[in-house]
């Protein structure tokens, strides 16, 4: 009796390993699959922040030739675009702290750009102006495709992150190396934390 059943334990034992098997497999292909998408969205997030700034030198030297006096003004698009340019990312070793760092200078870096647009207004010569018209155009489409770009990786990420964080799957993230992927914040979010802080330091 005890011979006859050994067969049929070792055929279990042998589906478990499969199944078992099977799934790690299933799960990190499709771990790896959703991983890929984030960071290529991500891309095209870089994709879009670098068009932007390729687009303020020429915008800036048009606004020098009617507005050079707005030196602080200019100054400050300068430096932003610049801290922005030096503040990069490693999509497969994204931190929290690095995209909150990276997403601040961008936002820096759109807030001096809106300060230039304002005092635009004073100087309808420049408004009426060609080359700002098509550079203005073409940073306004830029500032739209950004917050499509961003949005298209936040999807991605809230995606693979309920992926990795679920159970069991979560074990075998561990195992392979696949953590959660930060996302970007909300402005209103940002300018709360931001509050936050400033309480904290008073107090």
């Amino acid at each position: 009796m005890t011979k006859n059943k050994k067969p049929f334990i070792l055929i279990g034992i042998v589906a478990l390993i499969i199944l078992i098997v099977g799934w790690l497999m299933s799960g990190y292909n499709d771990m790896v699959e959703l991983d890929e998408n984030v960071n290529r969205e991500w891309s095209q997030v870089e994709n879009q922040y670098q068009r932007r700034l390729d687009l303020i030198p020429n915008l800036v030297n048009v606004v020098k030739g009617y507005a050079s006096h707005e030196k602080e003004t200019l100054e400050g698009v300068i430096e932003a675009r610049a801290k922005a340019t030096q503040t990069t990312i490693d999509p497969s070793n994204m931190t929290e702290e690095q995209l909150a760092s990276f997403q601040k200078a961008q936002d820096g870096l759109s807030g001096a750009l809106n300060r230039l647009m304002v005092v635009v207004e004073k100087y309808p010569e420049l408004k009426a102006n060609e080359n700002f018209l098509q550079l203005q155009a073409q940073l306004e489409g830029t500032e739209n495709r950004i917050t499509v770009a961003r949005k298209g990786y936040n999807d991605a990420a809230t995606i693979y992150n309920k992926l990795v964080r679920r159970f069991p799957n979560n074990m075998l993230a561990g195992i392979f190396g696949f953590s959660v992927r930060p996302q970007f914040k909300a402005q209103e979010e940002i300018g709360r934390a931001s509050c936050r802080e400033r309480v904290y330091v008073l107090v």
